[in-house]
């Protein structure tokens, strides 16, 4: 009761936050909203006397939204942030409008800043650092300030770093918020039956997943160094180093990139790098990442990375990252790749074969319907193809053909889409499949041609030999059963309980899959796969 009682509180503050920006009850909908949501509208816009003045009420429904959130702070940011991966749920348009909202608060004291370091590192901060700088950054989560360490045998005149720092309190008003939207979700959950698909319980608990590993920065900096792990050898990408001796939970200590931010294209411009690469570039490092490692950087917008002086590509802000598991990179490697080929029938074959869609669906209707998304894109300029619309309409094949929803997957999704984004302010002519074409057939040829198959098939057999050399305990055991039971063998037969007569039975027969003569039939068949492969 008191979990209620204190939700109801907290969403009706922001119901009236939002309202009086006009966003809970925007114009632009208001013709589709129920008769009794708009009874409710006049309590949402009544300002109370400690409230102030009104909002600015200008923009689209978007843009109001994106003010309100803001204006109710981090765990509404996030939210925001969330439900603009989420195009599925709000709509394309509004899912694109949300990708602008902009994560920035005022910066807390240096004082303050000072003190969370020292707690965090475990030593003063001028052991530490021989220069700490005001904030340069200021965000829900953390704010960020450039130093430079105290000199040691590595770097004899110290490092330019970054360090980045937790606000202070900033869990338990997240925790708060959460709580609230737990409760929300559990509520539309049980009394709203068409909103069961779209899992608004598991929704708010991927938000709150994300948040938790936002709240711990050895997380992100774990994050960073396993990416800076599976592309060191990748050319045109980097990652920045983590200085692990100055990071801890709350505060992250790493490398300084000096470069140009991905924004500035008139600074890349004048630099003289070349745009039409970088515009590739960052298409085929997001591709390579999900589709060779399975773990993506899911922020990878313009704000998140610089071009050096080399013309590298290096990404900041791990805190939202994406995996997906070989399975899942099989199917969308050959869904995108399928695409590109226009080869409708084998997307949906794959649909099915993953599970996506219902068996009870008809594939070739499928087919039909993915063929009405994915033509009008092709044979046009890459300047003229809306993702806004194409998103659309791929939601609502997911609708009319029951596909649940995979938040894996949406997340990829979504990332692709602002990954072009960045790759067509680059270079405005930019076409995401020719792009991605290369790298997809590579990966399918590495991943499913003979050789893998053969590796795949040896790794079977590896597995299988493995079983194999547990065979003759198996055996010897079976071997002392028998003798103990023929010792108890009198006139009669077998001295054994009914009871265990019936589950000694019923033992067999659940194991009979599992029986020697099976192994090695099975063994057999696995070494005549590897000889026809060869």
């Amino acid at each position: 009761m008191l979990r209620t009682v204190r939700s109801l509180a907290r969403l009706t503050r922001a119901a009236r936050v939002l309202g009086t920006h006009d966003a809970l009850f925007p114009l632009e909908l208001r013709e589709e909203m129920p008769r009794i949501l708009l009874a409710l509208m006049p309590l949402a816009k009544i300002r109370l006397p400690w409230e102030g003045t009104s909002e600015d009420t200008s923009g689209d429904a978007g843009e109001r939204l994106a003010t309100a959130l803001a204006a109710l702070g981090p765990a509404y940011i996030k939210l925001g942030q969330f439900l603009a991966t989420r195009p599925d749920i709000i709509g394309p348009e509004l899912a694109g409008d949300l990708t602008s909202l902009q994560d920035k608060l005022p910066p807390f004291p240096m004082d303050e800043a000072r003190r969370l370091i020292e707690e965090g590192i475990g030593k003063p901060v001028d052991q530490a650092f021989s220069v700490l700088s005001e904030p340069i950054a200021a965000a829900s989560i953390a704010q960020v300030h450039r130093a430079r360490t105290q000199p040691d045998e590595t770097y004899p005149e110290g490092r330019d770093v970054a360090v980045k720092v937790l606000r202070p309190g900033i869990e338990r008003r997240f925790n708060d918020d959460l709580d609230s939207f737990f409760w929300a979700a559990e509520t539309i959950e049980r009394n709203y039956a068409p909103a069961r698909r779209l899992r608004p319980v598991e929704i708010v608990q991927t938000l709150a997943d994300g948040v938790k590993l936002e709240m711990d920065l050895r997380l992100e900096a774990a994050a960073m160094s396993e990416m800076a792990e599976n592309t060191a050898k990748d050319a045109g990408f980097r990652v920045p180093q983590i200085d692990w001796e100055r990071t801890s939970k709350r505060v992250m200590t790493m490398e300084w990139i000096e470069g140009i931010p991905a924004s500035d294209r008139a600074a890349l411009v004048a630099a003289g790098h070349d745009m039409k690469r970088l515009g590739r570039q960052v298409i085929q490092s997001f591709l390579l990442h999900a589709m060779r490692d399975g773990f993506f950087h899911a922020d990878m917008h313009q704000g998140n990375l610089f071009v050096d002086a080399d013309g590298n590509l290096v990404a900041v802000d791990f805190g939202i990252m994406g995996r997906i598991g070989p399975n899942e990179r099989r199917f969308m490697a050959e869904i995108l790749y399928g695409l590109i080929m226009r080869d409708y029938v084998r997307v949906a074959e794959i649909h099915f074969e993953a599970g996506y869609v219902p068996a009870t669906k008809s594939k070739y209707a499928f087919a039909q319907a993915l063929r009405s998304v994915a033509e009008p894109i092709f044979g046009r300029p890459a300047s003229e193809v809306s993702m806004g619309k194409l998103l659309a309409q791929l939601f609502q094949v997911t609708e009319q053909f029951d596909m649940r929803t995979r938040p894996e997957l949406i997340l990829l999704q979504k990332t692709m889409v602002v990954v072009e984004g960045v790759a067509r302010d680059f270079d405005p002519e930019h076409n995401i499949w020719e792009s991605a074409e290369p790298v997809l057939k590579a990966w399918m040829v590495e991943k499913m041609g003979p050789e893998a198959r053969i590796e795949e098939a040896a790794a079977g057999a590896m597995q299988l030999g493995r079983m194999m050399s547990h065979l003759p305990e198996v055996l010897d055991r079976a071997e002392r059963t028998a003798r103990l039971l023929a010792e108890s063998v009198d006139e009669e037969g077998v001295r054994i309980h009914p009871t265990s007569a019936e589950r000694i039975a019923n033992a067999q027969e659940r194991r009979g899959r599992g029986s020697p003569l099976i192994w090695l039939a099975i063994g057999a068949l696995g070494a005549l796969l590897i000889a026809n492969l060869l």
